[in-house]
């Protein structure tokens, strides 16, 4: 991860992270689904940990997961802060009543887009992180199976790539959903639902989360995924030969998000990462 994502994130976590508190507080821990790469999750809740004392209690879902669980939890919630996850899913929250109204006093620090996620969503949620979705690739499994570098959506159903490709699953992975969303906003529905078709036949593996096809792509296990371009870097820089690129045709792009859970019994510790003490 980028230094500049890393501070865009730590800041997002300690300014946004508590409302107004609702239910008794349970001091010293925060209860947080995490549904960005796990070692984004690792860092902020070292970070948080080190900074406020508060124990950070966190569990990775992907956002369709972490949407499916709060809605199962509604009638007694157990977690506090939903972190990251493609923000349609924190919208969609939002709109169920889910999630609690906030506004931070550091919200006017962040990015236009971000706080119109927040605007859009009645200050339910905020954007924390943006990134184009697009291809990974392993650049020695490419050279090794004589592949070419995929280079546009139309690439991917080429049938020398039966079985290299991986992707997440669209019921369970918020980078899935904004593939299906992307391709019918640049096809159509009816092209884009042949599309996946012809795809299905090249997928090898459809995964639980997002970042499953890229930590696949770079440990050797397929040669091609359909991700977020911003999940390569991370594996890069440990060392794995993996490189993305974004599609010709065009592409889309998630906000990720952040939220509070309505009813929420631990918000005074979150609440006070705000004033950051």
């Amino acid at each position: 991860m980028s230094t500049t994502m890393g501070r865009a994130l730590c800041l997002a976590g300690l300014a946004l992270a508590g409302p107004a508190a609702q239910a008794q507080a349970q001091p010293g821990q925060v209860n947080v689904i995490c549904s960005v790469q796990a070692d984004w999750c690792n860092m902020i809740q070292t970070v948080f940990a080190k900074s406020t004392g508060i124990k950070v209690n966190m569990s990775l879902r992907g956002s369709g997961e972490a949407l499916a669980q709060l809605i199962a939890e509604k009638a007694n919630p157990k977690t506090d802060v939903w972190f990251g996850g493609t923000g349609d899913p924190h919208l969609q929250a939002a709109e169920s009543d889910l999630t609690v109204e906030y506004r931070s006093p550091a919200l006017a620090q962040l990015q236009p887009w971000a706080q119109q996620q927040a605007k859009q969503s009645g200050y339910k949620t905020v954007g924390i992180y943006s990134g184009p979705l697009g291809f990974g690739y392993n650049t020695e499994l490419i050279a090794k199976k004589k592949l070419a570098v995929p280079k546009s959506w139309a690439d991917l159903l080429k049938p020398e790539y039966k079985g290299e490709i991986q992707v997440a699953n669209p019921a369970s992975s918020g980078t899935a959903y904004t593939m299906v969303a992307t391709l019918v906003q640049l096809m159509g529905e009816d092209k884009a639902f042949d599309y996946l078709k012809g795809l299905h036949r090249n997928v090898g593996q459809y995964t639980r989360s997002g970042t499953g096809p890229i930590k696949a792509v770079a440990r050797g296990e397929t040669a091609v995924s359909i991700s977020f371009v911003h999940d390569g870097p991370g594996e890069k820089l440990q060392g794995f030969p993996v490189e993305t690129v974004t599609p010709a045709e065009g592409t889309g792009a998630e906000i990720g998000s952040m939220s509070i859970v309505k009813g929420a019994k631990n918000i005074e510790p979150a609440k006070r990462s705000t004033n950051g003490r």
